[in-house]
Formats: C-alpha cells, structure tokens, sequence
C-alpha cells in the first residue's frame, strides 16, 4: 500500500510538472500558414514544373524562421497544373478556399499562370512568378501579381540581337507551339529581327509533337541560316532530333523552353550545338547560390534544374513580406490583401539570383538574361553548357491606357 500511495504521488507531481511547464509548441502556434506552388508535376514539362517545386521547399525549410518565431507554422502545399489552363484554374479555385494559403509560387506556362491569376485576384493572393516570362502576366497591372524573372519582348529582342551580330543570321525560319507563351516569344523574336535585318523566310505554329515532317520538308528547301523554335523543351528537343536527323544544317535557337536537362535527353547528339536564350540564370553563376547548389544535391539527390534559384528567391520574398506583414498587424495572421501589398513594396532584397526590386507592376526592375550553348548530350553536364553571354535590362514602364 505504502509502494502505491508513493506512485500515485509521483504520478501527481509529474502531472503538476506538466501543468507547469505550459501547453505543448504545437498549442502554442497561432495558426499554419500556407504556401501554395502551382506547377507542372506530370507529363513532358515536369523536369521544370518540380524545379519550382523543390526550390520552394528548400527555401521554406532554410527561410521560415523569422516567421516561425512570431508564432505561425509554415508549410508548403503543392498543386500539379499539367501545364494545362484549365487544371490551373480549377486547382487556383481549390486553393482559393483554403484560407490558410496567402502566397503561390508559380507558374511554369505563362498561358496556365493568366487566367489562373484572375482567379487569384478575387481575394488578392498575392502570386510570385520564378517562370512566366509573357507580358501580359505583369501588364495588367494586378496589385498581386510579381515576377522575379525577365520577359519575353525583352528576351526575344535578345535572342535576335544574337542571332544578327554573334550568328551572323541573314535568314531565318520561326516556328512555335500556339502557346500563350511560346507564340509570344516567338513572335517578339521576330518583329526584333526583321528590325534588324534578318529576312523571316517562315513562320508558323504547330502542336505536333511527334511529327515534324510537314514543316522540316518544306522549310530545309528554303535552306535557312537559323531555325527559332517558340516553345518547351519537350516539343522542341523532338523538333530538333528529327531536323538534324532530315539534315537541316541551320543553327538553332530557341527561348528558356529549350533550358533543361530534357532538352539533352531527348535530342542526344542532335543537341549540341543549340544556343537558346533564357531568363533563368545557371545557379553556377550566382556566388550566393553555390551553398544552395549544394544543399539541393543533399536533399533532393540531384543538381538544381532551370527556375530552381527563381523559385527559391520568389519564396524568400514570400517569407520575408510575412514577417513583415504580421509585425505590421501587431502579430496576428496578416489578410492576403495585407500580404499582397507586402510583396509589391519588395525593394533590395537579396536573394540568389541577385537584389530583387519590384516596379509598380510587379516587375523586377531589372532582370538577368542569358545565352547559352548546349555542349553536351549528357543530361547530367546540362549544368555545363557554355554561358555566351549575360546581360541585365530593366524591364519596360508601365503601358498607361
């Protein structure tokens, strides 16, 4: 009895203990918040859709802190888009009820990031882009809509710039895939070069993905210096194969589409030698991303693909308009509204990719673009392939209506 009566004293001081000490740190948080990536993560685009995804995560583990500290859990909620609009907007739909997601990171396809946008407006969730480059995405001028990568009349007029003056082009035939993104690019390619000079012996669209024949037969007795391919990489790279394969001699240029370790997989032998422009720099030529570089390899068990860096930059502008935005609302959960206006008023943040300022669009003030040639038909040296050129350009003002 004596044994017992001792036990039961102990088990009453240890519950007094627990009173004591407090509540467990889950009780303790005012609540999750919420960060939401929209991307493809099946089908042909998702070497780049899951870059988005991964860089998202790693910055969320490595930034959430500040966060955190105030007392609110941090997550990330992935939805797969498919690169597809319409899975884009009933997946922004879903999302949109969850009250507890006040940011997303995304898109890859500037045509899935549009309307999917306009959905996201209704209650002001704030959206930051690693990806879309179209310029319709910032031009409507949405108070909650950001990039962190350039654009496309930009990177087009780059891309031409190059073929005129490094290629030495003097003709050219411009193919793209109708996409928002892809006609876009292309068509802004285009307009630049027939600025300059270059002649544009063809153009036009196609969703072929397999057969090429009907535009490589045509457009290899026109013979021209450069073939421009608005478009992805899972389209691309198959156009390519089967053009050098039908003995096209022209170079080939492509957009950032063409910018992934795919691009290599696909075209094997065919591929080298392609330049392609793009609006994601290589994380080799960041010094702040080498830890990043690293701490991918540990975690994911690979190198970071194309929009990886974006992403994680476009989520530690999230976090840090978090902090600021629940200071701002004396510790509480911030509104979207709150935090879209946190996000626009970004100026000097310093992420991997560079000092991120956003214009009042939405635009980073000035972004990196870049030319590269592929060296390699090994996937994994796509890291490797040769940086031609860097240039940094502020993006265009604000088209007043």
């Amino acid at each position: 009895m004596a044994n017992g009566r001792l036990v039961r004293s102990l088990i009453a001081l240890a519950a007094g203990m627990a009173l004591f000490v407090g509540p467990p740190a889950e009780a303790q948080q005012k609540g999750t918040i919420k960060i939401a990536t929209q991307s493809p993560l099946s089908g042909g685009q998702a070497v780049l859709g899951e870059a988005i995804k991964l860089g998202t995560q790693l910055a969320v583990e490595q930034l959430k802190g500040p966060v955190e500290k105030l007392g609110f859990k941090v997550e990330v909620v992935p939805f797969d888009d498919q690169a597809k609009p319409d899975v884009g907007v009933a997946n922004a739909r879903n999302l949109m009820a969850d009250k507890d997601i006040l940011a997303v990171v995304g898109h890859l396809n500037s045509g899935v990031a549009i309307p999917s946008s306009e959905v996201y407006k209704e209650d002001n969730l704030v959206m930051v882009s690693p990806a879309n480059t179209n310029p319709v995405i910032t031009d409507r001028n949405l108070p909650n809509v950001n990039r962190v990568c350039g654009r496309d009349d930009v990177q087009g007029a780059v891309g031409a710039e190059f073929a005129k003056t490094t290629l030495k082009a003097k003709t050219a035939y411009v193919i793209h895939d109708k996409t928002t993104y892809g006609q876009g690019v292309a068509e802004f390619f285009k307009a630049d070069a027939e600025k300059k000079g270059i002649k544009v012996i063809g153009f036009e669209g196609t969703e072929e993905k397999a057969n090429f024949d009907p535009i490589i037969t045509p457009m290899k007795a026109k013979n021209p210096d450069l073939v421009y391919f608005g478009g992805i990489y899972d389209q691309g790279a198959v156009f390519v194969k089967q053009m050098r394969e039908k003995g096209v001699k022209a170079t080939f240029l492509g957009p950032d589409g063409m910018d992934s370790s795919d691009f290599a997989k696909i075209t094997g032998k065919a591929g080298v030698g392609s330049y392609y422009t793009t609006a994601a720099g290589p994380a080799t030529v960041f010094p702040e991303a080498k830890k990043f570089i690293a701490d991918h390899k540990a975690k994911f068990k690979k190198d970071p693909e194309p929009y990886a860096t974006e992403a994680y930059d476009s989520t530690g502008i999230i976090l840090k308009a978090l902090e600021s935005a629940i200071n701002a609302n004396k510790g509480n959960k911030p509104t979207r509204e709150q935090v879209a206006k946190a996000v626009r008023a970004t100026k000097g943040y310093k992420g991997l990719t560079g000092t991120i300022t956003f214009d009042e669009k939405g635009d980073r003030a000035k972004a990196g673009y870049y030319i590269l040639k592929v060296l390699s038909e090994d996937p994994g040296k796509w890291a490797g392939n040769e940086l031609i050129k860097t240039l940094e350009i502020a993006a265009p003002p604000l088209k007043k209506m």
